[in-house]
C-alpha cells in the first residue's frame, strides 16, 4: 500500500486488573469508570486524537465485552476513518485457535500485520490504565530530534516510590545508560510511565528476537528494553512535567478522582483545548431538591439529590435521598444511597443501593481507611460498614454487619 501513517499507536488495554477488584470483577481496568461521566480509556485515547494521530490499535484480553461496547467504532473519538481510525485488536486467531497475549512484547507481536499494514516509521504504545493528558508530538519531535531507536516518557518520583517502577539513568544529552525494572535499591528517580515511541524497524527486529528467546518474559521493561540497551541502540528519555497517575490500585483510582475536584490544572476536566472524548449515554438533567447542599464535586447527569454531597465524584442517575451524606467519595451510576444513609471516604460501585440510616466507612479526617462496595450489592438499612472493608458482593456481608439494631460506630 503506497499511503503511510507517519505513526501508529497501539494501546494495551488487556490486564486484569486484579488490584482494582471488585471494580474490575466483570470489567476490564481500562473501562473503569472515572470522573464522573469518562473511562480510564478515555485518556490516552483522547489524547491520541489531540496529538493528531488518528490510528490507534487498542489490544484487549480480559473481560473486553463491556469495553468492546463501549469502544464501538471510535465514533466519540472521531476515529471511525477509511484509512486508519480506531481498531480493536483482540488475541490472535491462528491455525490452533486463539492464542492469549503472553506479555506486553508478545501483545505487539502479534499484531505486527496491523502495524505493517499502515507501514509508520513511528510505533507509540500506550498503557490504558493511567489518567494523565499529554502530548505525544512534543514526545515524537524530540525521538526524531535525538534520532532515536526507543523513547520513553518518565516521570520524576520521590525516592521512596522508585521501586514500584521501570527506572532509568541518562546522561547530559538524556540518552539512557541503565534501565531497571523495579528496582529494590534505585540509583534514580526518573520512573517509567509506560509509554514509548520506537522507530518501527527497531521494534520488528527485538520483537521477533524476544519472541524467538525461550526464557523471556515477553515483557517491554524485563526483556525488550534491557535487550536494547545492552545491544548499545539509541535510546532517550522524555521528561514529563505534567499530571500522571497509574491508577492500577483502589487507593490510586480513588486519590485520582479527589484530584479531578482539585485545582491543579494539568487534569482540569472540562478544558477546551485539550478535550476529554467520552461515549456519551442517553442523559437528562439532575434533580436537586430544596434542601440539597452540594459542595466541591462533580455531579453526574440523570441523578437525584435531595441530600448533602461534598467533595466527591457522583456519576450519572444516582440517587441521594433525604438527609443522607456523601462525602470525600466516589458513587458510580445507579447507584442509590437511602434516606439518612452517611457515606464517607468510600469508593460505591455500579447499581449499589444503600439502605436507609446505613453507614458506609468513616470520616477522612478521621485517618479512616479506605471502604469499598462492589456492583449489584445491596447493602441492608441501618447496617454498618466498618472503614477499610471491601464488599465485593453479598456473601462478603457478615451477620454483625447487617444488624440494623446493634450497627453503630
Amino acid at each position: 500500500m503506497s499511503e503511510r501513517k507517519q505513526i501508529v499507536a497501539m494501546l494495551l488495554a488487556g490486564g486484569q486488573g486484579s488490584r482494582l477488584v471488585p471494580l474490575t470483577k466483570t470489567t476490564a481496568k481500562p473501562a473503569v469508570p472515572f470522573g464522573g461521566k469518562y473511562r480510564i480509556i478515555d485518556f490516552p485515547l483522547s489524547n491520541c486524537i489531540n496529538s493528531d494521530i488518528d490510528t490507534v490499535g487498542v489490544l484487549t484480553q480480559y473481560q473486553p465485552l463491556e469495553l468492546n461496547d463501549y469502544l464501538g467504532r471510535g465514533e466519540p473519538w472521531d476515529m471511525n476513518l477509511k484509512f486508519g481510525g480506531m481498531h480493536v485488536l483482540p488475541p490472535y486467531e491462528g491455525e490452533k485457535g486463539a492464542e492469549w497475549f503472553l506479555g506486553t512484547a508478545n501483545a505487539i507481536y502479534q499484531n505486527l500485520r496491523f502495524i505493517r499494514r499502515y507501514n509508520p516509521k513511528y510505533v507509540l504504545i500506550l498503557s490504558g490504565d493511567h489518567i494523565y493528558k499529554m502530548d505525544y508530538r512534543i514526545m515524537l519531535e524530540e525521538h526524531i530530534r535525538n534520532e532515536a531507536d526507543c523513547t520513553i516518557s518518565v516521570i520524576d518520583v520521590p525516592l521512596e516510590e522508585a521501586s514500584r517502577f521501570g527506572i532509568m539513568t541518562t546522561d547530559s544529552t538524556g540518552r539512557i545508560t541503565e534501565f531497571h525494572e523495579k528496582p529494590a535499591q534505585p540509583s534514580s528517580t526518573l520512573a517509567s510511565m509506560g509509554v514509548y515511541i520506537f522507530s518501527t524497524d527497531k521494534l520488528i527486529q527485538y520483537l521477533n528476537e524476544d519472541e524467538l528467546d525461550p526464557n523471556s518474559d515477553s515483557d517491554f521493561g524485563k526483556n525488550v528494553i534491557p535487550r536494547m540497551l545492552a545491544a548499545g541502540e539509541r535510546m532517550f528519555a522524555y521528561l514529563y512535567g505534567g499530571y500522571w497517575k497509574d491508577v492500577g490500585t483502589l487507593s490510586s483510582f480513588w486519590a485520582a478522582n479527589m484530584d479531578a475536584l482539585g485545582d491543579i490544572p494539568e487534569l482540569f476536566l472540562n478544558d477546551p483545548a485539550w478535550k476529554i472524548y467520552y461515549r456519551h449515554g442517553f442523559t437528562h438533567p439532575e434533580y436537586m431538591g430544596e434542601d440539597a447542599c452540594v459542595t466541591n464535586s462533580i455531579i453526574g447527569d440523570g441523578g437525584s439529590l435531595l441530600g448533602t454531597v461534598k467533595d466527591s465524584v457522583i456519576f450519572s442517575e444516582v440517587a441521594v435521598r433525604k438527609d443522607a451524606g456523601v462525602a470525600d467519595s466516589v458513587i458510580m451510576s445507579q447507584t442509590t444511597v437511602g434516606e439518612s444513609a452517611q457515606v464517607d471516604h468510600a469508593i460505591i460501585a455500579e447499581n449499589v443501593t444503600i439502605g436507609d440510616g446505613a453507614r458506609i466507612g468513616a470520616p477522612l479526617e478521621d485517618d479512616s481507611e479506605l471502604t469499598v462496595i462492589g456492583p449489584n450489592v445491596t447493602i441492608p438499612a441501618g447496617c454498618t460498614i466498618a472503614p477499610g472493608k471491601i464488599i465485593a458482593s453479598a456473601a462478603d456481608l457478615e451477620p454483625a454487619d447487617a444488624d440494623a439494631k446493634k450497627g453503630g460506630r
